[in-house]
């Protein structure tokens, strides 16, 4: 029986409640989706205080969004429907008799061509845009940290917005050219700033805080809260 040792989303910095179960035996912290009750359920050992445990949960916020996004029905590119694109909402137009090639405006996504190859059309337009968009963002911030980009490319991994190696490759989802543009220019920064610091210490804040400029803390923000609908769009 789970314990009533119970957070709201707004004490727990999550975004659906949490409940903190001290199991005998349990070697480490564990944190599953209850999709019915819509809580997350975290187990530790005895011994784990109340607040390294939601600490701990806190860090899995990626993994969390991701769990958030399956439960929730998804959202196809389908004619009619409506998108973000950069944060702006657009609608998703189908016409036959115009090119095949999607063509973006401040409201619309257009495409033409065959009704069946729509959805794949407009994926692969977003996956253009988003590596050319954020191609330049690295560049951007490259050039003021004074280091240079491996190679950049663009995925669709569930958990993670973004990855640098030790070779200076980064790799960034594809569905950031979705958000905002505070909330990918973040991800950009961040994975940048990960060319100097391969860690999250004060020194790789640091350079971070400094790429990205003022409002990092409310880039953050954005993306979380953006993160549950950007992770079920074309699904």
């Amino acid at each position: 029986m789970w314990s009533n040792a119970r957070s709201d989303a707004l004490v727990s910095g999550l975004p659906v409640p949490i409940e903190v179960r001290p199991v005998r035996g349990a070697r480490r912290l564990r944190l599953r989706f209850d999709e019915v009750r819509g809580v997350l359920k975290l187990t530790c050992p005895p011994r784990t205080s109340r607040r390294s445990a939601l600490a701990w949960a806190l860090k899995q916020r990626d993994w969390v969004d991701a769990q958030l996004a399956r439960a929730l029905p998804p959202d196809p590119f389908e004619p009619g429907g409506t998108i973000p694109v950069e944060g702006r909402d657009r609608l998703l137009v189908w016409a036959e008799g115009e090119l095949r090639t999607p063509r973006l405006s401040d409201d619309e996504l257009r495409c033409g061509g065959p009704r069946e190859g729509f959805a794949r059309r407009i994926e692969l337009f977003l996956k253009r845009l988003a590596l050319s968009t954020m191609s330049e963002e690295a560049a951007e911030f490259a050039a003021a940290a004074a280091v240079k980009v491996g190679r950049i490319s663009v995925g669709d991994a569930a958990t993670r917005w973004g990855s640098c190696s030790s070779q200076g490759r980064i790799r960034l989802s594809w569905r950031l050219i979705l958000a905002s543009p505070q909330a990918r220019r973040y991800v950009v920064a961040h994975e940048v700033a990960h060319l100097v610091h391969l860690n999250h210490g004060p020194e790789f804040k640091a350079l971070e805080a400094r790429l990205f400029g003022p409002g990092l803390s409310a880039a953050k923000a954005s993306l979380r809260r953006e993160a549950p609908r950007l992770r079920r769009i074309g699904r």
